[in-house]
């Protein structure tokens, strides 16, 4: 098989999972590309975790286990799976996601024909809080330009077209490439640190759904909290994502047309989530109104 050769590493950062990460680590060693390792962080767990990892890395040498000694929080963990890892390819997971026997091998496929790309995402499934499933599928090109900011509107265009159409943290990344990029630690860095991504390099694509993943609602302030930034950043979420995501632009080469374009396009999206805020805290007054006026 083309690219056996290839050590790609899953991280998996964890923390209180000793209930519903083993069908996730199963999936990981069950993938027919044989030569991974499966780097899990520990976040100081408090459950069974620890027990349960120590187990599985005695029984199979492609387990490498750390645990924390304290909690780093979530954005934390995630960047010390990738400190850890070894291999010249890298995709994170969650602890409760599953992956089809087929993800790692399908994923590396578009690499070993094009030297360019950074990163490489799949279609996926999304079990919502509720249990219903939603399955976008992503169709284009545009990821695969040379202009970073045609791949930053390619990006912007995908994701605010249908939600997760393109999942790019849980895609397959050449790491030496994405190692350097820091993921900040705030509210929406998720978003953010795809942007830089987007600048980085191009990206390809399998359009086939090769992982699951379970969607968690939560209120910002909890996410905040979690993450371990300010409470007060709350309030102020989709202005500090903007300005994190404009300052990224000064950490990538840009003509000054490009850099022009990618501004106007972080203004246009940024206004459009501000109408969006407004109009949802509008239905929300409203229907608050409404209550207070028949009770």
């Amino acid at each position: 098989m083309p690219g056996s050769d290839k050590l790609v590493s899953i991280g998996m950062p964890v923390r209180n999972g000793a209930d519903r990460m083993e069908p996730a680590v199963r999936s990981v060693l069950a993938q027919d590309h044989e030569r991974l390792e499966l780097v899990i962080s520990d976040n100081a767990s408090t459950d069974g975790t620890e027990e349960f990892c120590r187990a599985l890395a005695r029984e199979d040498g492609r387990v490498v286990y750390h645990r924390q000694p304290r909690n780093v929080g979530v954005v934390g963990n995630f960047v010390e799976v990738l400190r850890r890892s070894r291999g010249e390819f890298f995709r994170w997971m969650g602890d409760d996601d599953l992956l089809e026997p087929q993800c790692v091998s399908r994923s590396l496929e578009p690499f070993l024909t094009d030297g360019r790309l950074i990163l490489v995402t799949t279609d996926m499934t999304y079990t919502e809080p509720d249990g219903s499933v939603h399955k976008p599928s992503y169709e284009g090109a545009g990821m695969l330009s040379d202009d970073p900011v045609d791949r930053l509107t390619e990006l912007w265009e995908a994701v605010t077209t249908e939600h997760m159409r393109l999942d790019p943290l849980y895609g397959m990344m050449r790491r030496e490439a994405v190692a350097a990029i820091p993921r900040p630690v705030m509210i929406r860095e998720d978003e953010v640190y795809a942007t830089m991504l987007a600048l980085a390099g191009p990206w390809g694509h399998v359009p086939e759904a090769l992982a699951h993943r379970s969607l968690r609602l939560r209120r910002l302030s909890q996410i905040a909290r979690g993450i371990g930034a300010p409470a007060w950043t709350a309030h102020f979420a989709t202005t500090l994502q903007f300005r994190a995501m404009y300052r990224s632009l000064s950490t990538v080469d840009l003509t000054p047309d490009q850099r022009r374009r990618a501004r106007a396009l972080l203004a246009r999206i940024y206004g459009r989530r501000q109408r969006q805020m407004v109009a949802h805290r509008g239905r929300k007054l409203t229907g608050l109104a409404v209550r207070l006026i028949r009770g």
